[in-house]
């Protein structure tokens, strides 16, 4: 399906309120100065329809922070599977958080697949929305091209100032807008849209000297970069990069133990490569002891180990690692310097 209707700004609040009829909606809010996450909306007037990327990604939706995935009985000898799912509606999701989630779609369809992961997908609706304005100075989304609509969603919305052009992708964002009966977009309305498309192919800029496509051969070069070195004494191991990447799906697995001691649950919880006892196995040996390991690895996870296994870069352009390090480490920064290294 690919057709363009017209959502009036007058008509968006009855819009919000249809959506909730079919499930909860998920958008955007502000929470306090600059800082913004997906939480439920009640209305329209709740959503922050111009924001930066939110604190955590639209990801938590998809792999929950904490998640059961078993119970065991002791006495019975049994382990059931637990794989919960739950009807939501995903509103005002940016290009760079679009582009986490196909990642994550592709890494956990590929075997062994993540069948919660799956389950839990095929419940979300995404709506989309579109940044007509640059982010901030941390935003690397051109770079990743990511700034503009590529998939990922059911609806798509552009704010073109009195309307909303809308993009309905699927079967599923046209259930969604189908009550509403929204008028088809006409040519001149196309014409509005195209016009704000080329305006930003001049506000977006990916201001790294290197090429999207280049990205992989400068990874190659420089393994043993003194870039690497200069991040060992500067991060703090505190995982803050990690825990707010879209694309990133390590975890550990709990077992946690009822009272009797006999029955419990087996969680999984999100866990990450930069704290010092991610590579630590039996016998206490640690693959990435210095953080300067570890940095370079979360690097090689994110430019050149998904290329070779998934065809496909595994960093979005959000920002957010740059935008939360304690350590004030910028991911567009050490790019430049590898790039600057490997001529």
């Amino acid at each position: 399906m690919n057709k363009y209707v017209v959502l009036k700004k007058s008509d968006f609040s009855q819009f919000i309120k249809e959506l909730r009829r079919t499930a909860p909606v998920m958008a955007p809010v502000a929470k306090g100065y600059n800082n913004y996450a997906f939480a439920e909306v009640k209305s329209g007037k709740e959503i922050a329809l111009k924001y930066i990327p939110t604190i955590l990604p639209p990801k938590k939706f998809f792999i929950p922070q904490h998640e059961k995935i078993q119970e065991f009985n002791k006495s019975q000898k049994k382990w059931t599977p637990v794989v919960k799912s739950e009807e939501l509606i995903l509103f005002g999701v940016h290009t760079c958080d679009l582009a986490g989630i196909q990642f994550l779609n592709k890494a956990m369809s590929t075997d062994p697949k993540d069948v919660n992961y799956l389950a839990r997908k095929n419940k979300i609706a995404v709506i989309g929305l579109e940044c007509n304005d640059y982010c901030d100075e941390f935003a690397s989304c051109a770079l990743m091209r990511n700034h503009l609509p590529k998939g990922g969603y059911d609806l798509f919305l552009t704010d073109l100032g009195t309307f909303f052009m809308v993009h309905v992708r699927t079967n599923k964002g046209a259930a969604l807008v189908q009550k509403m009966k929204l008028p088809a977009a006409k040519e001149k309305d196309k014409v509005v849209l195209k016009a704000l498309r080329k305006k930003k192919a001049v506000l977006f800029k990916s201001e790294v000297r290197v090429s999207r496509d280049e990205l992989k051969k400068v990874f190659d070069k420089t393994l043993d970069s003194e870039v690497w070195g200069d991040l060992n004494r500067r991060c703090l191991s505190c995982g803050n990069c990690t825990n707010v990447c879209p694309t990133c799906y390590c975890f550990d697995i709990r077992d946690e133990l009822a009272l009797d001691l006999n029955s419990g649950s087996r969680i999984r919880v999100w866990d990450g490569c930069q704290s010092e006892n991610f590579a630590k196995v039996a016998g206490g040996e640690n693959f990435r002891e210095d953080r300067s390991e570890r940095q370079r690895h979360r690097y090689f996870r994110k430019f050149r180990f998904p290329v070779s296994r998934f065809d496909s870069y595994a960093c979005t352009g959000c920002g957010r690692c740059s935008r939360t390090c304690m350590a004030k480490i910028n991911l567009k920064e050490t790019i430049n310097a590898l790039a600057e290294e490997a001529k």
